[in-house]
């Protein structure tokens, strides 16, 4: 392979990472992982990288792919989250809270034992949406690489206990609704959603905002879908390309070293991410003792991450769908506020 012609040559890498991240993908999704649509080209990418036959990933796809992750959070968060913080504010701000507290608690002592950079054990173990906190954490000097790493192994493992857990209550659940991969949208309606999240994302990145990229497209794409001055059209195979792009982006990065580092951290990152669990299931145990709030309902609401996959289980089982994705998109919103602050005083020099 070595001996082929340069472009030749990256044409035959690229073929290989695309098929590759398929079947991977394709695994993932008959094992219903969540977040498979990331998590297969992002291990396909590891996989080549370090064999020694990555590719170059140009950096505006990146940016752009970015722009369009923040378009999608802007479709999942409308304005009447506001009015249901509003009305229950003191439950939804004791139980997001309570989780903050915990996850920057256990980043914290991660960074103090040494067994990570201070500042990407904090982002690491920062709840809410895995693909936002992953991207955030770039532009505030983390290492994304092991950043996904601690995420989405959260992620996972939120997934599996909260399937579990639900079993437990007697929900058997349903199976997750099939994708229509190829819906009727306008191709104009793409095209302008496409380019409009390249032009903030490129906009943000010049106004050099920390997280820009990722986070003009969210409060510009809000406010252009609730006035009605336009609709986004985000069909599942833009997704799924955004998804694939992130994660050849985050996996490319990986080296037998930075390999090495996330095995060496496996064992406490788990650690870590089990206790996290067992605090939010006593966070929900107050929701129920103190605010009459069903168990699955309350369990499910505080779990640590994983919105996405949080909202498919809620979605098939008998519970409150308003007052769950209300409490993780509240605690989505306080993270990318607090978040930087939160890394950088967490993350300060011992003796400061």
């Amino acid at each position: 392979m070595q001996n082929l012609p340069p472009n030749r040559l990256r044409a035959l890498r690229w073929i290989v990472l695309a098929l590759l991240s398929a079947l991977i993908t394709t695994g993932f999704e008959l094992l219903h992982l969540p977040a498979a649509l990331l998590l297969g080209p992002m291990m396909a990418a590891i996989i080549m990288a370090v064999r020694g036959h990555g590719v170059r990933l140009p950096l505006p796809l990146m940016t752009v792919a970015q722009g369009m992750v923040g378009l999608m959070v802007a479709t999942i968060l409308p304005l009447s989250l506001m009015a249901e913080v509003a009305q229950q504010w003191p439950i939804v701000l004791a139980g997001t809270l309570s989780t903050i507290v915990a996850s920057s608690l256990l980043g914290w002592l991660l960074a103090r034992s040494g067994v990570l950079p201070g500042t990407t054990a904090i982002w690491g173990s920062s709840p809410g949406a895995a693909a936002a906190m992953t991207l955030l954490s770039g532009a505030y000097g983390a290492d994304i690489r092991l950043v996904a790493f601690m995420q989405y192994l959260r992620v996972a493992c939120v997934a599996i206990v909260a399937t579990v857990v639900a079993r437990l209550f007697g929900v058997a659940g349903g199976p997750a609704p099939a994708i229509i991969w190829f819906p009727a949208m306008p191709a104009l309606g793409i095209a302008q959603t496409v380019a409009l999240a390249a032009a903030l994302a490129f906009a943000g990145q010049r106004l050099r905002l920390p997280g820009g990229t990722f986070l003009l497209p969210i409060f510009i794409g809000m406010a252009l879908v609730q006035t009605g001055w336009m609709q986004l059209y985000l069909p599942p195979w833009l997704l799924a390309l955004t998804y694939a792009a992130i994660g050849w982006a985050i996996g490319l990065r990986f080296t037998p070293a930075t390999l090495g580092d996330a095995a060496r951290a496996f064992p406490r990152v788990f650690a870590s991410i089990l206790v996290l669990i067992a605090v939010c299931g006593a966070a929900a145990w107050v929701l129920v003792h103190f605010a009459g709030i069903d168990p699955l309902t309350a369990y499910l609401a505080t779990s640590p991450g994983g919105m996405d996959s949080i909202a498919i289980i809620a979605a098939s089982t008998p519970v409150d769908v308003a007052f769950v994705m209300t409490m993780h998109m509240a605690r989505f919103l306080l993270v990318l506020l607090l978040g930087p602050m939160l890394a950088r005083w967490l993350s300060r020099p011992k003796g400061f």
